[in-house]
């Protein structure tokens, strides 16, 4: 935990924090807890700052290695918003299922849903390359803690699942496809995390 003191005076929060990249800013700000700690007249924010992870500089063995982590890079500055979008209105939709007080009005709004989806993302997703889309397959896994395949299953039932799945395989991809951080995806866990806190 950090904390920043701040006078009697009207300073706003971003001069009491540090000079840094504006997307770790705005993270350092959603763990501000909700009330200050009034000490000898002052107001002292408290902040439970995020994980800075850290990791030893990568050694390439050749320049087509060193290009593969470029491109990496730029991918996964391209999809992973994408990702964190689809997992924002997976929340949304489920709030908004919630509050629905019958299964018709609830179908009702899963085909409006549906509908909104495609129109927003199609061509959106027809720009993206094939090894993008994969990325993202996994990223959207990484995001909602659930693969894509059960994503579409709990919102538009096992038909769409499976048609959408039979369509990734034509294309040598899985819908299914888990995210292994630990294993298989460690690089791209660690580029992910590094673009996360603003160091790449």
């Amino acid at each position: 935990m950090a904390t920043a003191g701040a006078s009697a005076q009207n300073e706003t929060d971003d001069e009491l924090l540090p000079e840094v990249p504006r997307a770790y800013k705005l993270k350092m700000q959603r763990y501000r807890y909700k009330n200050p700690v009034i000490e000898d007249g002052d107001t002292v924010w408290c902040y439970l700052l995020p994980e800075l992870p850290v990791y030893a500089p990568l050694k390439f063995r050749s320049a087509r290695q060193l290009r593969e982590y470029n491109r990496l890079v730029y991918n996964v500055k391209k999809v992973l918003p994408l990702a964190q979008r689809v997992n924002s209105m997976i929340l949304e939709t489920y709030e908004v299922l919630e509050s629905l007080p019958d299964q018709k009005s609830k179908e009702a709004h899963i085909r409006q849903v549906e509908k909104s989806i495609k129109e927003q993302y199609t061509p959106e997703m027809k720009k993206l390359t094939y090894s993008q889309g994969k990325l993202l397959i996994k990223l959207v896994d990484r995001e909602c803690n659930q693969s894509s395949y059960e994503i579409v299953r709990a919102f538009f039932g096992d038909a769409k699942a499976t048609f959408y799945q039979m369509f990734a395989w034509t294309f040598r991809a899985s819908l299914k496809k888990e995210y292994r951080p630990e294993d298989d995806d460690k690089l791209i866990e660690r580029v992910v995390r590094l673009v996360e806190t603003g160091q790449l």
